[in-house]
């Protein structure tokens, strides 16, 4: 009997929209789940490990990579690359698992434009206001910061429909049975 290859996942949506929440009780409850670690050229924080949080590459071995085309996916941030590296994404989906990979608006394009086997799910939330609301309870940012990831949320919300599903996380048990009823369809 041959194994059931993996399907891939990209998840996207504007910072505040819950991703973080909705995916960690997804993998919670699925072992058939590989969250994709991405690679940066960002120094590691103290705690992180390459190859659990990040592969960490130098700029060279980034570019280096880049001109090979080694990536899903890539992008430059604040002086620092970032991009989900193909071969261990390949080497779980033909071991079986799904991969999700968690990225920007712009790297799901990229990944869209190269997999288009992918399946593309935006995260919403319900409302503009409530993402404002959630991004500012947050604390963790000055107004300014808040205001331009509202900005760069309006832009995104622009590109739902290039998505196969847009799940809105009004409520989190509902938003996470939804992700599972959109995983259960493919495994049939």
């Amino acid at each position: 009997m041959k194994m059931r290859k993996g399907t891939l996942y990209v998840f996207t949506g504007p910072s505040g929209a819950g991703k973080g929440t909705l995916l960690s009780r997804l993998m919670a409850a699925d072992d058939r789940l590989f969250f994709s670690i991405s690679a940066t050229t960002r120094a590691p924080r103290p705690g992180e490990v390459d190859g659990v949080q990040y592969y960490f590459l130098s700029k060279a071995d980034f570019e280096k990579k880049i001109a090979q085309n080694a990536f899903l996916e890539h992008a430059k941030y604040v002086d620092n690359y970032y991009g989900t590296l193909e071969a261990p994404v390949n080497e779980k989906l033909d071991a079986g698992y799904d991969v999700i990979l968690e990225i920007e608006v712009q790297g799901a394009m990229q990944v869209h434009e190269k997999r288009p086997d992918a399946v593309m799910v935006f995260i919403a939330p319900p409302s503009f206001e409530e993402l404002a609301h959630r991004l500012r309870g947050r604390g963790t940012e000055d107004e300014e910061k808040v205001c331009r990831r509202l900005e760069t949320a309006q832009r995104e919300m622009q590109y739902t429909d290039r998505f196969d599903h847009v799940v809105v996380n009004d409520e989190i048990d509902r938003a996470v049975r939804e992700l599972q009823g959109i995983l259960a369809e493919r495994r049939t």
